[in-house]
């Protein structure tokens, strides 16, 4: 949830609020290709793609929407929608079943459905706590926000960049942890992970993790930044 990409979806949202599909496809697309988006974006990019008449790539979108957070009510029964749509009834009827077994479930005593809601909610009051300079009440905020939505990794990857920006850089490892752990594939997540491996004290972990994402991309400025600046700092 870094500040471009909240613009991407934020800028999405508005196209798509007045009915420029395509323009919405454009902002998500630049979003999907650089390998951080979540569920919500995939989400949006397939309504998007849906509305403009292309449900083939609709389904592609929601498919994945689904694949990083299965619980996505929503998703599942767009997606019903758009198989339906395309004369696959059978897999349209099991995508609703799949949502009426999901939105069942719940979190905290809430129905899922509700549940999710809340999570953005309360990201959304953690990020004006930010706003104000109250970082500790923003943690608090989007742990609650987890609390309701456990499978929300971007919210969970912006609570440990809050947490490393408070110094609490042993929590934050374990935030960037679990982040990594459900998405292997997520840079950003894997480079701050190593950050807080080394700001927590655990130089080897940090160089370990920062020299797997360099042999995966050789280009990956920032990972092989800090594996400049950790040979500089570390004792000869």
């Amino acid at each position: 949830m870094d500040t471009r990409k909240t613009s991407l979806v934020d800028r999405a949202k508005e196209r798509f609020s007045v009915q420029d599909y395509y323009g919405a496809i454009h902002l998500l697309k630049e979003l999907v290709d650089t390998g951080n988006a979540f569920a919500d974006a995939f989400h949006l990019l397939g309504l998007s793609y849906y509305l403009a008449g292309r449900s083939g790539k609709a389904l592609e979108a929601l498919d994945k929407a689904i694949e990083l957070n299965p619980r996505y009510v929503e998703a599942h029964v767009n997606r019903g929608i758009v198989l339906n749509d395309l004369g696959r009834t059978d897999e349209a009827a099991v995508a609703f079943a799949s949502a009426r077994a999901t939105s069942g479930d719940s979190r905290m005593g809430i129905p899922a459905h509700s549940a999710a809601k809340l999570a953005n909610l309360h990201a959304e009051l953690g990020e004006a706590y930010v706003d104000s300079g109250a970082l500790p009440q923003a943690i608090e905020q989007y742990k609650v926000a987890l609390d309701l939505g456990p499978e929300f990794h971007d919210l969970r990857y912006r609570l440990g960049r809050l947490l490393l920006d408070s110094g609490r850089s042993l929590e934050a490892r374990e935030a960037f942890e679990k982040v990594v752990e459900a998405r292997s594939g997520f840079a950003d997540g894997r480079a701050a992970l190593g950050l807080a491996c080394y700001l927590s004290g655990d130089a080897a972990s940090a160089r370990e993790v920062w020299g797997a994402l360099t042999q995966e991309n050789p280009d990956d400025a920032r990972a092989k930044a800090y594996l400049a600046m950790l040979e500089r700092t570390s004792p000869v």
